[in-house]
């Protein structure tokens, strides 16, 4: 059967991402040129150039990357934990793209966007279905994210030889309790839901002994210069605080 256009054309988009995958994590960003990558795809740089615009462009495609996590809703809540870690753990070792991508996240600030992204949009809407506090769903979803990362890190980049010797089971019932009390468990000891997200609960308008403070000073400092200029510098949305 003679080959299409439309699948010649598939045939070098593919030829083109893998060849990306392969260039970006052992080269990073940086050295990984346009060049450098077509020569490994065995086509002309002209080619990448004609698909994907520039190197930003073709990082971007290379990058993307569907978790496929489970439906929670059908998972008895007691194991949401192991199902997550499993499921992980079989999406690194059946595709080389997420350990590809860790390995640019570790030395390049694109790279490391990107997993952030990946893992916010797609691993958020989990948390949000099981976490007990509408309010800590996005902290929650970054704690677990922080454990696949770094079990992922350890495991599939450096290779720490305990971890990276343990069955898929034994990983899951090491780590499945962790993931499992991030999601569903209780908030730690003298930490409550804020009034509204992203905002501290509102300090109480009573000194120690109870006597209500005088109005000056509840009254918030003036503004240093420092904090008018923004040199302290804004929070990421994505820290471990209140989302």
């Amino acid at each position: 059967m003679t080959e299409t256009p439309a699948r010649r054309s598939d045939a070098t988009r593919a030829a083109i991402l893998r060849a990306a995958r392969d260039c970006f994590a052992a080269d990073g960003y940086e050295r990984a040129t346009i060049r450098l990558i077509a020569r490994e795809a065995g086509i002309d740089p002209a080619m990448v150039m004609r698909y994907y615009g520039n190197k930003a462009g073709l990082f971007a495609a290379a990058s993307e990357f569907d978790l496929r996590l489970p439906d929670v809703s059908y998972v008895p809540r007691a194991h949401i934990g192991g199902a997550l870690v499993g499921h992980f753990v079989g999406r690194w070792e059946e595709d080389e793209t997420l350990t590809a991508l860790l390995r640019v996240a570790a030395t390049n600030a694109e790279g490391a966007e990107r997993i952030r992204d990946i893992f916010s949009k797609q691993l958020a809407p989990v948390a949000e279905i099981v976490s007990p506090e509408p309010e800590w769903a996005h902290t929650r979803a970054a704690l677990v994210a922080s454990q696949i990362l770094g079990l992922a890190l350890g495991r599939y980049v450096l290779g720490l030889p305990p971890v990276a010797r343990l069955s898929r089971e034994e990983v899951v019932a090491w780590v499945a309790p962790t993931v499992q009390r991030y999601l569903t468990g209780e908030l730690p000891e003298g930490l409550t839901a804020p009034e509204s997200p992203g905002e501290p609960p509102e300090e109480s308008s009573r000194g120690s002994s109870g006597e209500p403070l005088e109005e000056s000073s509840r009254r918030p400092p003036e503004e240093s210069s420092e904090m008018r200029s923004g040199a302290l510098g804004e929070p990421w949305e994505g820290s471990l605080g209140a989302p």
